[in-house]
């Protein structure tokens, strides 16, 4: 069974779906490898690299769609290139299921069974296989190192025979995965953090990392069965906002996290909380790709608002493009490890698998995914 892995053509995207480490595991397994021809090169992979590693290298891009039985990549295929794929194969990438309904459309005409990597469960068998997760965990990183770029104050306490400075404050709103890891490497570089969530539950790993949790009474908030925050009501994003407006005012940082799976992140910071922070204070607005959680964001821009910086970075993983890599080629190879008999050489992927359920969408010629289909 032939995997190809084509490189990327999304604008700023720098991740490999696959790096050598991960080719080897995959003949060793029983598949072959064809790879295109500068897929690793911006996350420091190497054609030779992947040839080392038993993989061929293509310059044949609508040559290795049209042969391979398993098309592995980060992003979403182009609605141009779903024609080109083999009829029957399996495709695997990012497909935003929510929001891309002519691709999925696309993808069931031409047969393909098309795995969602939004769509893995957060359950623990699936734990492993979780991308979501993975490149949530670099993106919380990131968006501390670049508040600490921005910020003209340093993170830590710093005693000097000229004075002693204080520690930067840190706000971070929402510790899901990305904020949890936003709030451990701002404590590590030496920050005051504090943190809020609209789920109560997490306030003991805010405090198990060295955060204060900021404690907002909104009613019955909760979370979802895989974990994630329910949507706020309307009278309950205005009684966030009351409640952290304060805390906001007095921090050199703010990093928002604030998403909802499959639609818009809501507006949780408004522009007259920006402009009440000291000129100089930074706000990392993570949720920026997907609508924004802050008023005067702008997706892949710095904006000034009356001296304090929004950055509204996109795409965070691939700032840190040689780990994201690693880390979700390790996703994939995990991924089909788990359906891979060893023995018959073939991929199965049972309709009743729990898994399989959640993140195959299409198969067959259909959509085969119930939330999608029903949408």
């Amino acid at each position: 069974m032939l995997i190809g892995v084509p490189k990327k053509t999304w604008p700023g995207e720098l991740r490999a779906a696959v790096v050598p480490q991960n080719v080897k595991k995959l003949i060793g397994a029983g598949f072959s490898v064809a790879v295109e021809s500068g897929l690793g090169v911006p996350s420091g992979f190497p054609d030779a690299a992947y040839t080392e590693a038993g993989a061929s290298v293509s310059t044949d891009r609508a040559g290795l769609f049209g042969s391979a039985d398993v098309v592995l990549r980060v992003r979403k295929p182009e609605l141009s290139e779903v024609s080109q794929l083999k009829r029957g194969s399996l495709h695997i990438s990012f497909l935003d299921p929510f929001n891309e309904r002519a691709l999925i459309d696309a993808l069931a005409a031409q047969e393909i069974t098309a795995i969602s990597m939004e769509m893995i469960p957060r359950s623990t068998r699936a734990q492993k296989m979780d991308a979501l997760s993975s490149q949530a965990n670099l993106a919380g990183y990131v968006t501390v190192i670049q508040a600490a770029f921005h910020c003209p104050k340093i993170f830590p306490m710093m005693m000097t025979p000229a004075g002693t400075i204080a520690p930067a404050r840190v706000f971070v709103i929402g510790a899901g995965v990305a904020g949890l890891q936003a709030i451990a490497t701002a404590k590590r570089l030496g920050a005051r953090v504090e943190a809020f969530d609209t789920r109560p539950v997490v306030a003991e790993q805010v405090q198990s990392l060295g955060g204060k949790f900021v404690q907002i009474d909104l009613g019955d908030t909760g979370q979802t069965e895989q974990g994630y925050a329910k949507e706020l009501t309307p009278a309950q994003i205005e009684l966030q906002k009351a409640g952290q407006k304060k805390v906001i005012s007095q921090s050199d940082v703010v990093i928002t996290t604030a998403q909802l799976f499959g639609r818009p992140a809501p507006r949780i910071v408004d522009r007259d909380m920006v402009e009440a922070m000291q000129p100089g204070s930074v706000v990392i607005d993570m949720a920026v790709e997907t609508g924004g959680n802050v008023e005067g964001s702008v997706l892949d821009q710095v904006v000034d608002i009356n001296g304090v910086l929004v950055v509204g970075q996109g795409n965070l993983p691939s700032q840190v493009a040689r780990n994201a890599s690693d880390m979700y080629s390790n996703n994939l190879f995990n991924l089909l490890d788990e359906f891979w008999d060893k023995e018959e050489k073939k991929l199965e992927l049972p309709p009743d698998d729990d898994i399989v359920k959640s993140c195959v969408i299409t198969r067959g010629g259909a959509i085969v995914n119930e939330t999608i289909k029903n949408l």
